[in-house]
């Protein structure tokens, strides 16, 4: 059974100007991202509107060429955002009515909803209980002959291990799709996130790694053909202008003026995950056993999206940490197939214990480039505090 929650615990939508009160630490802070670039991105913006030229023309052409190369694959096609980049991937796989598709519940329901947009069923497996990311030995016993695809979620940064399951669905003969929208710029093994399975597919929503000042996604790939059925995707199925081609098609493209911020942020980007994994570490350095903290928070393979600990009485704690001016977050209060604008579909019934109880215990810390050291140690005291109180 899920926690209930408190009324810090009322979902809010996250605006896309973070603001915080005076003497807040906050769970995330744009404007101390922005504010220093302020001058730049506007100038950028400019010669986006000087140009003329605003859906699909020459600065969308450059991001997807530098961002492709960044990833360590050959093709990158923008998309509106990354919950459409994760539908136009799964299209491109095949995925449809009668078909399934393999995931997690516990990464805030974007995969299940592209899934579901795409006219599939998602099958969803356990977790591993110290990672929080998907059980390989479950996704082994999940796959069936409907199978169209495997969405593999890099859940607050950390990548899964995708030796493993590459190898599982190679051996099926299943497509993988990387989930990678909190994990620009993590790296397994030499290897990007993005580059691993057949699609790696990203959001540029502002709070990400990487933010645009709006909405936008991409989906990346090693493979033309696939870079090619997603390109014709994501406008209307299109292969010559005005002719549909390809069944499933829609408008899903990353406009000029997003893709110009993006690029004036790109080579920011790793000096950004380094900061986040300094506080990440300090955090597993520094708080309590009280709370279950994320295990080896300094490879490169955890670009520390959130820091996200656990606690059994994640409730209590969070509302002790408010009273000492910390902001926290749940990602994610519910798992999907406890959601219940979904209660009506068939596999509502399934049983993921581990994924449940991880729904019920975890609390986000604040964790962001620009969080300053003094506020760090302020979040390590008061989770201190907090955990002596209970």
């Amino acid at each position: 059974m899920l926690e209930t929650t408190s009324d810090c615990d009322k979902i809010e939508h996250i605006p896309v100007k973070v603001a915080t009160r005076a003497g807040i630490i906050p769970v995330n802070d744009l404007d101390r991202r922005i504010s220093p670039m302020r001058e730049r991105l506007a100038n950028a913006a400019a010669r986006v509107v000087e140009s003329g030229w605003y859906i699909l023309g020459p600065r969308v052409k450059e991001f997807e060429s530098v961002f492709a190369a960044y990833c360590g694959v050959s093709h990158c096609v923008g998309t509106a955002n990354g919950t459409d980049a994760l539908e136009l991937a799964l299209r491109a796989c095949g995925a449809g009515p009668g078909k399934c598709v393999v995931t997690v519940a516990n990464a805030g329901g974007y995969s299940t909803t592209a899934i579901l947009a795409a006219a599939a069923e998602p099958r969803y497996v356990d977790i591993d209980p110290a990672t929080l990311l998907m059980d390989v030995g479950a996704l082994e016993t999940a796959i069936t002959k409907e199978t169209a695809a495997i969405v593999v979620t890099h859940l607050y940064g950390r990548m899964a291990d995708m030796p493993a399951i590459m190898h599982v669905a190679q051996r099926a003969g299943v497509p993988v799709i990387e989930d990678c929208a909190q994990a620009h710029g993590a790296r397994l093994d030499g290897r990007a996130a993005g580059s691993w399975g057949l699609f790696g597919c990203f959001s540029f929503y502002p709070t990400k790694n990487l933010g645009a000042l709006g909405d936008g996604g991409a989906v990346v790939t090693a493979d033309a053909d696939a870079a090619t059925r997603v390109r014709e995707l994501r406008q209307y199925g299109w292969r010559e202008k005005y002719r549909t081609a390809v069944t499933g098609g829609c408008n899903s493209r990353l406009d000029e003026m997003q893709a110009a911020i993006l690029l004036e942020q790109l080579p920011l980007l790793d000096g950004w995950n380094e900061r986040r994994r300094s506080i990440a570490r300090r955090y597993s350095e520094e708080l309590p056993a009280a709370v279950v903290k994320p295990p080896n928070a300094a490879g490169a393979d955890f670009v520390a999206h959130l820091y996200v600990v656990r606690s059994a009485g994640r409730n209590g704690l969070r509302e002790r940490l408010t009273g000492s001016g910390i902001q926290t977050d749940i990602h994610y209060p519910v798992p999907d197939h406890l959601q219940q604008g979904w209660s009506s579909y068939r596999w509502a019934a399934v049983s993921l214990p581990r994924c449940e109880a991880a729904c019920a215990e975890v609390l986000t810390l604040p964790c962001f480039p620009e969080l300053t050291d003094e506020e760090a140690a302020a979040v390590v005291t008061a989770v201190r505090e907090a955990a002596e109180a209970r």
